[in-house]
């Protein structure tokens, strides 16, 4: 689910460039939007001609590094990353011919009547192929392709970037939606000091900051529909606002959920050959993102210009960046255009918060380790590290104004993950958050700044940096943040706060070290104390770079029993609040309450977190004795 799982796909024996030889046609290949049906549609028949066909794909805009690769072609036309779009109404039968322009047999998926990884027809080279299927349930699908013997979710090279999105409507519904595929390219190279040579991951073919710019206006209401046919899983998160998760597919069948089944999250992880639908509203205007939430995926390792773990700082200067931030990869920027003049309602007086960013060097081997410190507090005066950051304890309703001082070697940002802020220019995301003519910058080492928020409702939340994300995420620039209201109260005996993230940053993502999962940033916790009968409430943060987290409470060999709450800081709708057993996989960016009752004392009660097995990759669990008194 991380760039990690790469050393799972070179240990079985995939090659570091896939792709057969091919014969070079030097055709530039265009980002596609999704936005334009291919085809013709007449009396309930689309009729559809499509190509797969070498050409030269530019991920980082026209002034970037390029990439041969085999994509898809309507006849007549250029190549598209992704392929063009198959959107029809529900009952439409599709006739599609596509043609296999490349030196290679082509195996295709998707156009059979099971659509998706279960049917699939291989066309030689240079050979056609017709195929018929009958749109059935409304729904997200796709269709893919692949020229050598890995498995569609293995592809890293020439042949990664055949896809494309089949979209089946109700009756007399109107397209009012966008819809996102995310894929990726990529060498491996044992020998750098990344274990990469050159990887980049795109939505919609194109890497941030190249991505397509999302214009909304105030009230506006937006629904996504996002494929994910890159080899990874992707923790989806969108700053400043809730999203509703309407729909979960896997290529084959599509979910459309019931009312019962529908909840709210900021993040959603959507593994590889899934498919999500969401639907949000921009009720604040600004600059936002919506972004993978591994740290790796919007680092300089998915930048072409990252050559076997060296950024070439002369290729970078040829294209757009964000710098100093440095975003790349899976990065979407949404701005919200003001609607009429919102009346500010009175604000409270706003308490004053003073948090510190402070560095060491030398804590995770050579790399520094950084901490948030309160200010004022004894860690303040005595110079101390605490990882995680201070849980910051705010009141809904109640206006903070946080003044960030930065006491690092490197530039710093503070994200207020979950939060619904009115501003964005206090959402942390230098360059991008605020506006054109107020824009959020780095805190430069030794500077200050100060941001003004109000919280609008209570539930779980975190803080993170939002600079440098692979390294300073992991090395300790995290902590929770808890939002409390008379119905939803904070208790030092009946809650218990626990953060997940990694002892360090990683160098080499392919062959590691990796750094052992920590909760509350401790490799090792001490024993957990509970006193038997008595119901607490489990507030679980996953900030981790680039990996999800295994969790769960067992007494011996069995899982205990624990009720859901909230997701994301949001409660649940009663239709989920159920009881279940006390586990959980989640994703960095991903936060959950439940409540729990502690069992009977005298028995032998753990609890167990860490790497879950993820393919060929063993679980790596920890075990922390639960003590029921």
């Amino acid at each position: 689910m991380s760039l990690a799982i790469l050393a799972a796909l070179a240990c079985c024996g995939m090659p570091s460039h896939t792709g057969a030889p091919q014969r070079h046609v030097p055709t530039a290949i265009e980002a596609n939007d999704n936005r334009r049906p291919a085809g013709t549609l007449r009396n309930g028949v689309l009729t559809v001609s499509l190509e797969a066909r070498m050409g030269t794909w530019y991920p980082e805009g026209p002034n970037g590094k390029a990439v041969d690769i085999a994509a898809f072609a309507e006849a007549g036309r250029l190549p598209q990353n992704p392929g063009p779009l198959i959107r029809v109404p529900v009952g439409t039968e599709v006739r599609a011919t596509v043609r296999n322009a490349l030196d290679a047999p082509l195996t295709l998926f998707g156009f059979g009547a099971s659509r998706g990884v279960t049917d699939s027809v291989i066309i030689a080279p240079h050979a056609s192929r017709e195929m018929h299927f009958r749109a059935g349930a409304p729904g997200t699908y796709y269709y893919a392709a692949k020229t050598t013997p890995v498995p569609i979710a293995g592809r890293l090279g020439g042949d990664s970037q055949l896809n494309g999105a089949i979209v089946i409507d109700p009756t007399g519904a109107v397209a009012a939606d966008r819809i996102f595929l995310i894929s990726l390219w990529g060498r491996l190279d044992s020998l750098s000091p990344t274990g990469l040579g050159n990887v980049t991951m795109t939505i919609n073919g194109l890497s941030w900051p190249h991505t397509e710019r999302l214009e909304m206006t105030q009230g506006d209401s937006a629904r996504y529909r996002v494929v994910n046919l890159s080899t990874l899983a992707h923790p989806m998160h969108l700053h400043g606002f809730y999203f509703r998760v309407d729909a979960r597919g896997d290529g084959i069948h599509d979910s459309l959920y019931t009312h019962a089944q529908q909840r709210l999250a900021v993040t959603e992880l959507i593994a590889p050959g899934q498919t999500m639908m969401l639907a949000w509203q921009a009720t604040r205007p600004g600059d936002w993102i919506f972004h993978c939430h591994f740290a790796g995926h919007l680092s300089t390792l998915v930048s072409l210009d990252n050559m076997s773990g060296m950024m070439d700082s002369t290729g970078a200067m040829r294209h757009m960046s964000d710098r100093p931030h440095q975003m790349y990869g899976l990065v979407l920027g949404i701005h919200v255009a003001p609607h009429g003049s919102d009346m500010a309602a009175a604000a409270a007086p706003a308490r004053h918060i003073r948090l510190l960013v402070r560095e060491r060097p030398n804590v995770y081997g050579s790399a520094p380790g950084y901490a948030y410190v309160l200010g004022g507090s004894a860690d303040d005066s005595s110079g101390a590290m605490p990882v995680p950051g201070p849980t910051l304890v705010l009141e809904r309703g109640q206006p903070v104004a946080v003044t960030i001082v930065n006491q690092s070697q490197d530039q710093a940002a503070v994200h207020w993950h979950g939060i619904e802020l009115e501003d964005s220019y206090a959402d942390g995301v230098p360059g991008w958050s605020g506006s054109a003519d107020n824009l959020l910058q780095p805190i430069p080492p030794g500077d200050s700044l100060t941001v003004h928020f109000t919280p609008p409702r209570a539930g779980t939340f975190m803080y993170h940096s939002h600079f440098n994300e692979f390294h300073q995420i992991p090395s300790g620039l995290y902590g929770a943040l808890v939002v409390v209201d008379s119905a939803h109260p904070l208790s030092s005996d009946a809650d218990r706060i626990l953060v997940f993230s990694d002892h360090g940053p990683t160098t080499n993502v392919i062959r590691g070290p990796f750094p052992r999962v920590t909760m509350n940033g401790d490799t090792a916790p001490p024993p957990l104390d509970l006193q038997a009968g008595r119901h607490y409430r489990f507030r679980l943060v996953n900030i981790r770079g680039d990996a999800p987290a295994q969790f769960s409470l067992q007494h011996g060999d069995s899982v205990l029993m624990w009720r859901a709450v909230a997701k994301d800081g949001a409660d649940l709708p009663a239709s989920q609040a159920t009881n279940r057993p006390a586990t959980l996989l989640f994703a960095p960016g991903e936060i959950y309450d439940f409540d729990f009752t502690a069992p009977a004392a005298g028995g032998t009660y753990s609890l167990v977190f860490g790497d879950p097995k993820v393919r060929d990759l063993p679980a790596l669990l920890q075990q922390v004795a639960i003590r029921v008194h």
